[in-house]
């Protein structure tokens, strides 16, 4: 029986091998992945009748396979050329990046020598500018001898992590073959949690999973995915969060299930924000500037090898082995998602636009699970990943203080843009693009920064930085601008200023193929429906699966009343404070203890509270502020203290409404006065035709799915666990109408009343 094999990439073994030096991330403009395609294809046109491009090649050495497609072959001139788009002056493409290409060039030249038996091959690395359309090739006419030679360097360099590699992943599958539940036994509901994820896997199906609060929902998806990896022959698991305190439940969950070995059969990274990661904010990323950037490459291997040998890296162990080995944490953690078994990070690492590990699964044809906690956060989440705004003030600002070299680009850009705001008459328009002219200036203007920024890299104003990236990923959403998106202008009373915008209204084009990258994707959540809307807006497969979990607590424990005789309406929202107030005080009476009040806005909160107050100071009372710090938001949760009375009043929809856990005597009630429905303004209203015109319904899409989600969200801090008990008060009568109660929870118990 031959060895197993271990599959590599050209591209990852060659930065694996052949990247040395620093880590250099000083601006160079790039191209756009659409024009990176679309400059390859240019490139192939040039080219001869008998030109081949995307040429599949695969070669083994030892227990190695290594494979990928090389950019094209003239076999008349027994050419192989490496095609890399770029923007600029060719000279100042990094060293270290051009060593990345040569190797990566003579690979495939290798393997081209191999099928065909050739003695020797010219082999190019092509740079095409996509701006000026010129193409500049480095050759070099190389022996196939010396290309074999080369070959079998890197992958004897490679060898031996590909030999631990394959060691790993033998004793992982055989340790998840036989790893037991961490508890005696599986929560109510928990177990069919569980079963339903093993069947999406195995079937690779997308599934939905509704499953109330309380069950486990964090260990019960990921227990059962990590049992179908050996089975499925899954190389990863991505658990993906939309807040902090999600990633953290995750990294809980997998030390019960994997605690920490002298030699882990489980390997796990948490991925972590840029800023957060960042040891020295003040510096920029590179060699001449930043100690963890200089000799980044040289210093890396040894700084992984002791990474995958820890095995649990949670931030503060990843920071912990990067400063040992004085690399850079953040991009330390980048390169360990590749040799890890469970990546945990936000949503944006898989479903953003340029998502790096969607980009890695394809690329390296990973077979990958993806568990999205909190799911009902996915489809603002996914909105404002391919929404991009761009604001006239930023430009003039930029404009004052611009060099010289810009000053003509800018002042185009904003005459051309200063035109099309006065010619719009409402204060916001939908329209069906920019004009030609005024997105000529924007192109030009974005290549003309390019070159400033390239040619100028230390002393960079902030605002003309910060400019230049909200117009280039502006610019990149405008080429992929389609029916499930909007080009639209804002233009403030007065007409001084404008916003433009790319405002995504349906993520589900953009989605679907990070759905069809995984083998499975289980969204979870308590508030996961009705499932219609979020397949239709996140654009889940059609054979996708939903599972809606029967509550393990009965109606006996939350008192839920309808408070007739109150609107919260924007129109009787000061004669709704009183009664609020009263109704608050009263309920405090009967059973003293710690209270949520749940608003629609910061206004109303704080005039809310203000009433309390006046009526009944002897309730104590604390209110979430504005812009709260994390150690703000700990001492408001701290408030909610065993025993202790009181009532905290939050936003619906805000920090406090999800994702905090209060059991017992910490909370035993809640007054929500708001069904949270989002502001009708032209935006949500444009946004309300766009639905309706593609699923029907656009008021349930657009308002009152999303604001009742937010409600039972903020309900479901009540009651935690079995022995809870508390009461809940909606403080509207719209609350009563069929289409609401229909969005709130089967097991829920209403009655209706002014008290």
């Amino acid at each position: 029986m031959s060895a197993p094999a271990y599959t590599v990439g050209v591209r990852e073994l060659c930065e694996f091998t052949a990247k040395h030096g620093d880590l250099d991330l000083r601006f160079t403009p790039a191209p756009t992945a659409l024009e990176g395609i679309e400059g390859h294809a240019v490139v192939a046109r040039r080219r001869g009748p008998g030109y081949q491009a995307e040429l599949a090649l695969e070669e083994a050495f030892g227990a190695l396979r290594v494979r990928g497609r090389a950019d094209g072959y003239d076999p008349d001139r027994r050419l192989l050329e490496e095609v890399k788009t770029h923007r600029g002056d060719v000279a100042r493409i990094p060293d270290n990046h051009r060593r990345l290409h040569q190797a990566q060039a003579r690979i495939y030249a290798w393997m081209l020598c191999r099928r065909h038996a050739l003695p020797e091959i010219d082999v190019a690395v092509v740079y095409f500018d996509i701006d000026s359309q010129n193409e500049t090739a480095v050759v070099e006419r190389c022996g196939a001898e010396a290309l074999r030679a080369f070959f079998e360097a890197q992958c004897g360099a490679f060898l031996r992590w590909a030999e631990q590699e394959l060691a790993h992943r033998a004793r992982r599958d055989a340790a998840l073959v036989a790893l037991p539940f961490p508890h005696a036994g599986f929560r109510p509901g928990q177990r069919v949690l569980a079963e339903a994820v093993y069947n999406a896997a195995r079937s690779g199906r997308c599934l939905m999973a509704q499953a109330p609060t309380g069950i486990g929902k964090t260990l019960g998806t990921l227990f059962p995915l990590l049992k179908a990896c050996p089975t499925q022959s899954l190389d990863k698991v991505f658990y993906l969060a939309a807040k902090t305190s999600g990633r953290q439940l995750a990294l809980d969950a997998l030390a019960r299930v994997a605690p920490h070995e002298e030699r882990p059969s489980l390997r796990i990274v948490e991925l972590t924000a840029r800023d957060k990661a960042c040891e020295h904010p003040d510096k920029a990323c590179h060699g001449e500037s930043c100690p963890l950037a200089r000799g980044f490459y040289d210093r890396l291997p040894e700084a992984r090898r002791a990474a995958v040998e820890h095995g649990f890296l949670d931030r503060a162990a990843l920071r912990r082995i990067a400063l040992a080995h004085e690399v850079c944490p953040y991009y330390l953690g980048q390169a360990l998602a590749r040799w890890s078994d469970v990546v945990v990070g936000d949503y944006n690492y898989f479903f953003d636009l340029g998502a790096f590990l969607h980009r890695m699964s394809v690329s390296n044809e990973w077979r990958v699970g993806v568990l999205v906690d909190e799911a009902h956060n996915l489809v603002e989440r996914s909105r404002a990943m391919y929404s991009a705004e761009i604001d006239l003030r930023a430009l003039e600002a930029v404009r004052r203080g611009a060099p010289v070299m810009l000053k003509r680009p800018l002042n185009r850009l904003h005459r051309h843009w200063k035109a099309f705001a006065k010619a719009q008459t409402a204060p916001y328009a939908v329209h069906a693009g920019p004009p030609a002219a005024l997105s000529d200036a924007l192109r030009q203007l974005l290549s003309a920064i390019g070159d400033h920024l390239a040619e100028n890299p230390f002393g960079v104003d902030a605002a003309l930085l910060e400019f230049h990236f909200a117009a280039l990923h502006f610019a990149r959403l405008l080429e992929l601008l389609d029916p499930h998106s909007q080009f639209d202008q804002t233009v403030p009373a007065g007409g001084k200023g404008s916003r433009l915008c790319v405002r995504n209204v349906i993520p589900a084009p953009f989605l679907k193929d990070r759905f069809a990258a995984a083998r499975c994707t289980v969204l979870f959540s308590a508030t996961l429906a009705p499932t219609g809307f979020y397949a239709d807006v996140l654009g889940l497969p059609d054979d996708s699966a939903a599972i809606d979990i029967d509550s393990h607590f009965s109606a006996e424990q939350l008192q839920v009343r309808i408070v007739d005789g109150v609107s919260t309406r924007w129109a009787d929202r000061t004669a709704s404070l009183q009664p609020i107030a009263d109704l608050i005080a009263a309920q405090y009476g009967r059973a003293p203890g710690n209270y949520f009040a749940f608003f629609s806005s910061f206004d109303y909160l704080e005039q809310a509270a203000a009433m309390l107050q006046q009526r009944h100071p002897q309730i104590p009372t604390w209110q979430q502020s504005r812009s709260m710090n994390e150690a703000e938001r700990e001492a408001f949760v701290a408030r909610f203290a065993e025993g202790g009375q009181g009532v905290g009043f939050a936003v619906l929809g805000g920090a406090f409404a999800e994702g905090i856990d209060l059991p017992g005597s910490r909370l035993i009630g809640a007054f929500i006065a708001t069904l949270g429905l989002p502001q009708v303004n032209p935006v949500n209203e444009q946004m309300r035709r766009r639905l309706h015109a593609r699923f029907g319904d656009g008021y349930a899409y657009t308002y009152l799915v999303p604001g009742l989600r937010k409600v039972v969200q903020a309900a479901g801090r009540i009651i935690r666990t079995e022995s809870d008990r508390g009461a809940l008060f909606l403080i509207d009568d719209r609350f009563g109408s069929r289409q609401a109660r229909a969005l709130l929870p089967a097991w829920w118990r209403i009655e209706r009343g002014n008290s």
